[in-house]
């Protein structure tokens, strides 16, 4: 088992995850307001101390980079930057979606629906949602199948899914099935999971194997929604 620490900052929850050889990973997880600044470094140095190693001695630094909450996503980064810079250590950069994908996959809900493929869709603010759709391989794992969308609710493609997870359900109800041909049944649906550095952990750990590691000088967040906001200059063109 390749050593790895976890990251993950980019939604209401500050998230760490150690993995070991021959052992359950560590794990620290708890929702903050806005302390995951407070916690994050505490944490690692917390994990790393409980598994009486170094930071040096690890294989590599997994980071949740988005998309998620702007301010988190860039404080995960900054941080993970830090410390594989530090500790001359290259990063594995996980989607925040495909973290939540192969989490799913496990939970006796999902398993039991014996769905082969599903869409994840959370809340992005703004009335919009992030989303992908994945299918399960050979190998039991979720692939994605093309780009992080952003879009309304109602823009999420539902032909042939099976299953549906992620915040949006809660936030936007039935405005998530506008697309659908035919209804889920609770069965088919999990709006309470989300982010955890466990699913980073398990996305890094597939990503180490297939060497996909990277230097740290190439970690950026993933940003799916680039303009934020418009510049003054923007908006004065705009009504001008």
């Amino acid at each position: 088992m390749t050593r790895i620490l976890a990251i993950d900052t980019s939604s209401a929850w500050c998230s760490v995850a150690l993995s070991l050889p021959d052992a359950a990973p560590l794990v620290r997880h708890q929702k903050v307001s806005a302390g995951a600044s407070q916690l994050l470094l505490p944490w690692v140095e917390e994990l790393l101390s409980e598994a009486s190693i170094e930071l040096s001695s690890l294989d590599a630094i997994a980071i949740g980079n988005g998309p998620g909450a702007f301010t988190g996503v860039r404080l995960g980064v900054a941080a993970v930057q830090g410390l594989a810079i530090a500790a001359r250590l290259p990063v594995l950069p996980v989607a925040s979606l495909d973290a939540i994908a192969i989490q799913l996959i496990q939970t006796p809900a999902f398993i039991s629906s014996g769905a082969q493929s599903f869409v994840i869709a959370v809340d992005a603010r703004m009335e919009e949602v992030y989303w992908a759709s994945y299918k399960i391989m050979a190998n039991q794992l979720p692939q994605r199948q093309g780009e992080i969308h952003l879009t309304p609710p109602e823009g999420i493609e539902l032909v042939n899914i099976e299953f549906i997870a992620g915040s949006a359900l809660t936030e936007f109800g039935d405005r998530v099935f506008a697309n659908a041909s035919k209804p889920f049944a609770t069965s088919q649906l999990d709006s309470a999971i989300g982010v955890n550095a466990l699913g980073v952990l398990a996305c890094a750990q597939e990503m180490w194997g297939k060497g996909l590691q990277q230097d740290v000088h190439l970690l950026e967040p993933l940003y799916i929604r680039n303009k934020v906001a418009l510049t003054s200059a923007e908006r004065s063109q705009q009504h001008g």
